[in-house]
């Protein structure tokens, strides 16, 4: 039988660390040591057996310093791999915890390539013992390479399993089984026999997706804003002075601002810049009560506010209406 063939492009974090010893398992960054992805597929000769792998360098770096000029290089490579070879039948990204849902619903939104997209990391350095880094790359692996991962948008693989991008989220600091899908569960196990899928995600996702951001060198600048008792609205101020084009409120169950920080929003409307209202509840979608949130704003459905922060930056390189940007936030 055929293998698949499949590009491993690699990022860093702390899938590709490695610890001072093997016990070494949160301190292991301090070290400096990180393997580039083709040093890492050796590291754990399994993963050759899964499929003919085409290693790509590309960063090797923790996923805390990541960012929106990153995804756009990491996106740009995404199509060079399916340019350069129409042979590739699926591309994992190794990645860091800390960011990787970003990264991977970024690529959701973006990545115009016909075949599937798996993120990748670990909880604990590919040296230390126990280490989830070479089974989750094994699944990773095999589910890129899988035909039924076609069409379901970018994924993400980790503890055997297979997350959609919109709804995966990082949960526990230390644990192995970290990321959870909340409202809608996950899409499919990366079992020890086959990859089996459940369901298939409703909301829009790559490849069909209406954003290009190819060729772009920086994206709008869009921040979070944290609502808490008793906050004042200092760091909406704070963000619309560092010119922010957006502002995403993580606010109140189920999307409530403080009295102060409504004022400030509305001041922030009337300057032009785009709101949208989250929940750090971190399930369930943002109540639609218009007394309690400035004319204009977004409502962000059941995203969290990271997650909606991908998404505005995203759809500012296309529109500031806020009626559209209301249609893009119920679509995808």
């Amino acid at each position: 039988m055929t293998k698949p063939r499949v590009a491993v492009i690699g990022t860093g974090g702390t899938i590709s660390s490695v610890g001072r010893h093997s016990l070494d398992l949160v301190r292991y960054i301090e070290n400096n040591k990180v393997y580039e992805v083709d040093e890492l597929l050796n590291a754990f000769p399994e993963t050759l057996e899964q499929a003919d792998l085409v290693p790509v360098r590309l960063k090797a770096i923790p996923s805390t310093a990541i960012g929106p000029v990153d995804w756009l290089a990491i996106n740009a490579k995404v199509n060079e791999v399916i340019d350069d070879d129409p042979s590739i039948d699926g591309i994992v990204i190794t990645h860091g915890t800390a960011t990787l849902e970003e990264t991977a619903y970024f690529l959701n939104l973006v990545a115009h390539v016909d075949v599937p997209i798996v993120l990748v990391g670990a909880q604990r350095p590919a040296s230390g013992m126990g280490t989830d880094a070479g089974i989750n790359l094994v699944n990773a692996i095999r589910a890129a390479g899988h035909p039924e991962s076609r069409g379901r948008g970018v994924l993400g693989v980790l503890n055997d399993e297979i997350h959609f991008s919109r709804d995966m989220t990082k949960t526990s600091t230390l644990r192995q089984q970290t990321f959870r899908s909340a409202d809608f569960g996950l899409l499919g196990h990366a079992d020890w026999d086959k990859v089996a899928y459940y369901r298939m995600p409703e909301r829009r996702r790559a490849p069909d997706t209406e954003f290009d951001v190819r060729g772009l060198d920086d994206l709008p600048r869009v921040d979070v804003s944290m609502t808490y008792a008793g906050s004042d609205g200092a760091a909406i101020e704070a963000f619309q002075a560092a010119g922010a084009k957006g502002i995403v409120i993580g606010a109140m169950a189920p999307g409530y601002v403080t009295p102060t920080e409504l004022e400030k929003l509305h001041a922030a409307r009337e300057a032009g810049v785009t709101i949208v209202h989250s929940s750090r509840a971190g399930s369930g979608r943002v109540g639609d009560v218009p007394s309690r949130r400035a004319p204009g704003t977004v409502l962000a459905d059941n995203l969290t506010p990271q997650k909606a922060r991908v998404l505005l930056t995203v759809a500012l390189t296309k529109t500031d209406n806020p009626m559209e940007l209301q249609r893009i936030f119920d679509e995808y």
